[in-house]
């Protein structure tokens, strides 16, 4: 049963100082929800309907915005965000967190203090790609001629190796923008003409892609990718309309590079925190001549720069 917080004592404990005979200390779990309670209010207070696409209405009094508000922008429910600003004893799961964090619009060391306070592991830790450290470039570049990339969850390319850049497309030539797998397996033509067997690959990308986007539903971000590949691919609205959802794994994948020919390839995802979070991405060649020809394709992009 929840603990009502009028049924807590008034205590207010200052370091170095006892407690006053018969009052009992607060626990850790009681001081955790309060700390949670006080600062989830706290950011909540500091934003503006504006910053969020809200009307700012003609009778608000509350300084930022309403919990109904955050509930709405966290898509959970009205009590139970009230709830957590009442530090009532109720369970938070990671993914409400990381909602409430980007409704909050927390940066990295904010977010980090949520899911300390609530007790939780942060799901995605890398999300604005501060994973992608000068050591991790530095184990790319060194992974040449291996192709290897590091993606989010929602498959925008993050940093890339020079024969990665090479791999199914000039990469260096895309905007940054439209760095994502998804939209260039659906839309980008030199990317497409690479890939053997494109539509089994865009089939299993796409239920991949639908398993990932089910923890991030009310993100803007995962919203606005996908319209904007059910706008530009009927290819890709007749697939997601099959509902179809498998898990990560490796696969042996097989590409056809526009200047050194046939490669097949072992993919593996290397996590580089919890699963639903930032991943290096390799392809080791799977034979004698594939590993070859990566070393050719090296030796192109070298002789470009």
């Amino acid at each position: 049963m929840a603990t009502m917080v009028s049924e807590l004592p008034e205590v207010r404990v200052v370091p170095g100082v006892p407690s006053a005979p018969g009052r009992r200390d607060p626990s850790e779990p009681d001081v955790r929800r309060h700390e949670l309670a006080n600062f989830l209010r706290s950011r909540r207070e500091r934003i503006t309907p504006e910053q969020v696409g809200l009307p700012r209405g003609r009778r608000r009094r509350t300084p930022g915005l309403r919990r109904e508000e955050v509930a709405q922008l966290s898509a959970v429910g009205v009590t139970w965000y009230t709830w957590l600003e009442q530090a009532r004893d109720i369970q938070v799961s990671p993914q409400v967190l990381d909602a409430l964090a980007r409704a909050l619009l927390l940066d990295r060391s904010e977010r980090g203090h949520l899911f300390s306070l609530a007790g939780s592991v942060d799901p995605s830790p890398g999300a604005d790609c501060p994973s992608v450290t000068p050591a991790l470039r530095q184990m790319l570049r060194q992974l040449d001629p291996i192709p290897a990339c590091v993606q989010n969850s929602r498959y925008d390319i993050l940093a890339y190796n020079r024969t990665y850049g090479r791999l199914l497309c000039d990469l260096d030539a895309v905007a940054p923008e439209d760095r994502n797998c998804m939209i260039l397996a659906y839309t980008n033509a030199q990317w497409r003409s690479s890939v053997v067997d494109l539509p089994e690959v865009n089939r299993l990308m796409a239920a991949k892609f639908r398993r990932a986007m089910a923890e991030h539903l009310a993100e803007p971000a995962w919203k606005a990718l996908l319209g904007r590949l059910e706008e530009s691919s009927a290819e890709f609205r007749e697939i997601w309309a099959r509902h179809e959802v498998v898990g990560a794994g490796g696969r042996t994948k097989i590409f056809r590079n526009a200047h050194v020919g046939l490669l097949r390839l072992e993919h593996t995802d290397l996590w580089l925190g919890p699963s639903s979070g930032p991943r290096m991405v390799t392809y080791a060649p799977a034979d004698e001549e594939t590993r070859e020809r990566l070393e050719r394709l090296q030796a192109l992009e070298l002789a470009d720069v």
